[in-house]
Parts: structure tokens; C-alpha cells; sequence
């Protein structure tokens, strides 16, 4: 028997499922929050959620928003079970169910006059994104705000009616201070390098083209901290769908499955306040960056890293990478040789001990974490979580072997077919360009890397190009298996 979850249906499946302590009428808005996705309601919401299982802060509801078509299907999925969402935590050795609560709404596009009024509600006292990496209109090779890209262009013509996620929080701002409301927080929770810093300087960057002395305003009312935010979550398909209903009677039309693993390492910056996370788990600290560029670079670099190489040897699922004896012996001699010791200390951590934990990460079996969920937005992830090494090896007159056949292994993924002979689908707005570039690298070496915009200088050192080349040439001639032998065997190099 199985029951479709809503709030008057929880008496009914408490026996297999954790539920709520809490009562959805206890709970009053203070967060709207961008982006209401898989990770979101794995991680902030999870963070709540045990916050007022404790009885405590159920002044921070939240209230969803989005800007996107595919955000309609979300909201009518969660309207549809009282915005309630399952959770699926998988371990190695343990699996369990939990009803969440603390979403009262969501709200999406083309209602942006209530996402306004909402923003500019005195209840409302943060903000928080999470609308992926490529999402704020950030130029890959200089790592800047692009105010060329068209949506922003756009907005800046035309700031009485927003349509980006950072044009609707302009409006709500000016709203605020039109009517003397304190400015609210701006929390990012996307996993980009000082990920406060780039959200004001995008909201700032976008203000300026229209209105400079409001951008000003801006700069000087409202806070932007910088965090570190880390869960497992994959993509929700039939599968997941199909496993919340038989393994727990429970018909969700939108679970979310994770790891049992969560951290949460935040700057204390919210002048209007916050929920008491730090009773909950949350780490607060002065300085993000530390924690933040040692996950930036080991665990999303890792992910870039065995992304293409198993999609090439037609893996499917992450845990079948790592149980591969290539794909894992590369990603411990790259970790351990070209990017942990480019990674700065981090208080009270053992690198060495963090990367352990991510392979067993990579390797549980029960999260059906996917390589294709790995390898789309490559364009947005690789200058974030690979170049960035790269570059800093570069910089110090070190060999980048291993971070150069992560570029190639890119490359030749982007030639559009597995060792195997099967067709790779993309999903990557840079899609086609890569494509071309992929192609047109057979006769030209150079025209892959040459893509200024996403590898910057190093695509134009000649110690990356040879390294770069060498590897290439293996994958072309050798294929995928054979090329990762040879590097971890340290007969790579012509």
C-alpha cells in the first residue's frame, strides 16, 4: 500500500518515514530562496528542517522562487504535496526516509511582481541562491562579471521589468529602500570560488549599468557571505521515484536521494539576523576561502576529473567509476600529485584525510550518482574547479601531466563518441562550440585550448601545450584505458 504525501497524509506513513516535529502553521516566511532544486532541499532545507525539529527559529520558513520554465514544474509537483519533499538519505550501510517541511511556497515566473513583493516583505530577512555555477553571468577566463552577456544587457535596458534572478533582487532592493526596510542578506550556496564576492559583484555590476548611485547603495547596505556548502545529490529520475515507492510506501512526485555526509562552512555576516545553524551542524567562521578552495578543487575537481574518462568507457554510474582500478588509481595519483599540494592548510584538517573521505564518497553504490550529471556545464565547471590548479602549477614552475590529461580527456569527450563507438549526449550551453573545437583539434592542436575565454593563459603556455598535446595523442591513438595506464604508470610523456 502506498500514500501519496501531503500534510493530511503524514499520520499515515510516520511508521516509515521520519516526520516533522513541527506544524506547518507554527512556521512564518523569512527566507526566499532562488533555485528550489534537488541540492537545495538535500542541504539548506535539511538544515532548517532539524533546526525546527529542535523548536527552534520557526520564523524562517521559506519561500521558493524561479525565473525558469522548468521552475513551473517544480512548484506544481511540490504545490500538489503541500511543498513536503521525502528525502532519501543512502549510505553504505544504511538508508532512511525524512519528511521536510520548512518550504510554505514557491513562486515562479511569470508571477514576478509577487517575487518582488515579496523580496521587499520586512519578513524576508535573507535571500539565498542556488542556480548552478554558470549562472551568474561570470566571464570564465578573468573570472569577472560580463555585463555584455544579453540577459544582462537586457535588464540594464529595461530595469522596471527584471527577468534575471539578480534583476528581481535589484527591484526587491529598491522596494526596501523605498519603503525604509533594512536591506536583506544575500546568501549564495553555488559552488563558485568566494561565492559571495561574485554574487555582489554581479548584483552590483548589473545595479551600475542603470542606476550607479543605487549600485552604490548596494555595496554599503547589504551583506554577501562568502560559504562552502557540500552534499551529494543526484539528479531525481524514475528510478528514485520508483524506490520511494516501493522501499518506503511513499508516492512523491519529486524525491530528492543524497548521502548521508552534509557540510555547511559560513561567513557570519546577516545584520537583520539568522537561524541558530550552528546548532544544527552549520560551521561559522571569519574566512571561508580555506574550506571553500579545498572542496572547490578536491572534491568537484575529482568529479571533473573521472567525469570524461568514464564517460568514455561508457560508465554510467559514479560508484562504477571509482570501483574501475584505472579510473581510481588516476584520480588518487592526480589528487595526490597535481592538486592537493596546490591546496593551502586548511584549519584543523588533514588534506590527505578529506580526499580519503571523497573516494569513499565517490564510491558508495546507493546514491546512482551519475557520470552524465558529472560532465554537463563543463564550459562553467572545468575554469572553476580544474583550470584554477592548473594554472597555479603553472605559476610555481610545476609539471601539470595529470591536470592536462584531465583537459584532453575533456577534448576528446567533446568529439561526440564513447571508446566504445556510442554517440555522447551533451548538456552544456557551450555545446556546440566544444563540439567544433573538439573536431577541428584533430588538424589543429591548438584549437580546443585556444578557447581564451574558458582556459585563459594557460591554454597558451607552451608547458601545458605539450603536456596537453602528449596526452591527446595517447587518447587518439591508444584510447581511454591504455592513456590513463600510461600516465599512472608515468610513461605518458613522449
Amino acid at each position: 500500500m502506498t500514500t501519496k504525501l501531503s500534510l493530511a497524509t503524514l499520520d499515515h506513513i510516520g511508521d516509515r518515514a521520519s516526520l516533522p516535529s513541527y506544524r506547518r502553521e507554527q512556521i512564518r516566511p523569512g527566507i526566499l530562496h532562488f533555485g528550489v532544486g534537488n541540492f537545495h532541499r538535500a542541504h539548506m532545507a535539511i538544515y532548517l528542517h532539524e533546526l525546527f525539529n529542535k523548536g527552534r527559529d520557526l520564523d524562517w520558513g521559506i519561500i521558493g522562487a524561479g525565473v525558469m520554465a522548468s521552475d513551473q514544474r517544480m512548484r506544481d509537483t511540490l504545490k500538489a504535496q503541500d511543498f513536503l519533499t521525502t528525502v532519501v538519505e543512502q549510505d553504505i550501510d544504511r538508508s532512511a526516509a525524512t519528511i521536510t517541511g520548512p518550504m510554505l511556497d514557491v513562486i515562479t515566473a511569470p508571477d514576478f511582481d509577487r517575487i518582488i513583493e515579496t523580496l521587499a516583505s520586512p519578513d524576508i530577512r535573507i535571500v539565498s541562491l542556488t542556480i548552478t555555477e554558470g549562472g551568474y553571468f561570470i566571464d570564465p577566463a578573468t573570472g569577472k562579471f560580463d555585463p555584455t552577456h544579453p540577459a544582462i544587457v537586457a535588464d540594464a535596458q529595461d530595469p522596471a521589468h527584471p527577468k534575471t534572478v539578480f534583476s528581481l533582487i535589484i527591484a526587491g532592493l529598491r522596494a526596501r529602500r523605498e519603503a525604509n526596510i533594512p536591506a536583506f542578506t544575500v546568501m549564495c550556496c553555488d559552488n563558485i570560488p568566494g561565492n559571495g564576492e561574485v554574487t555582489e559583484a554581479t548584483i552590483c555590476g548589473l545595479a551600475r549599468l542603470s542606476d550607479p548611485d543605487f549600485a552604490d547603495w548596494i555595496h554599503h547596505n547589504v551583506a554577501f557571505p562568502n560559504s562552502m556548502v557540500d552534499r551529494i545529490t543526484p539528479a531525481t529520475g524514475q528510478r528514485e521515484i520508483d524506490m520511494t515507492r516501493e522501499d518506503y510506501g511513499i508516492e512523491d512526485g519529486w524525491p530528492v536521494f543524497c548521502e548521508g555526509f552534509k557540510q555547511w562552512v559560513l561567513e557570519d555576516k546577516f545584520p537583520l539576523g539568522r537561524p541558530a545553524l550552528e546548532d544544527v551542524g552549520v560551521t561559522f567562521v571569519p574566512d571561508v576561502a580555506p574550506y571553500e578552495l579545498m572542496k572547490l578543487r578536491i572534491l568537484n575537481g575529482g568529479h571533473a576529473a573521472i567525469a570524461y574518462p568514464a564517460a568514455l568507457m561508457d560508465i554510467h554510474f559514479v560508484h562504477e567509476s571509482m570501483e574501475n582500478p584505472l579510473i581510481r588509481a588516476f584520480l588518487s595519483k592526480l589528487e595526490n600529485e597535481d592538486i592537493i599540494p596546490v591546496v593551502p592548510p586548511v584549519p584543523n584538517t588533514s588534506l590527505q584525510d578529506y580526499f580519503a573521505l571523497i573516494e569513499n564518497r565517490f564510491s558508495n553504490p546507493k546514491i546512482g550518482d551519475t557520470i552524465p550529471r558529472l560532465a554537463q556545464d563543463g564550459s562553467n565547471r572545468q575554469p572553476k574547479f580544474i583550470l584554477p590548479s592548473t594554472a597555479d602549477r603553472l605559476a610555481k614552475g610545476l609539471d601539470v601531466q595529470g591536470l592536462a590529461l584531465v583537459s584532453a580527456l575533456w577534448c576528446r569527450y567533446f568529439e561526440g563518441t564513447s571508446d566504445g563507438g556510442k554517440t555522447i549526449v551533451f548538456n552544456d550551453p557551450s555545446a556546440d562550440r566544444l563540439h567544433a573545437a573538439a573536431l577541428a583539434s584533430r588538424t589543429d592542436p591548438q584549437a580546443f585550448i585556444g578557447m581564451t575565454d574558458i582556459f585563459g593563459a594557460v591554454g597558451t603556455d607552451p608547458r601545458f601545450q605539450k603536456r596537453y598535446r602528449e596526452a591527446i595523442d595517447s587518447l587518439r591513438s591508444n584510447g581511454t584505458a591504455a592513456t590513463l595506464q600510461r600516465y599512472i604508470d608515468g610513461t605518458l610523456a613522449s
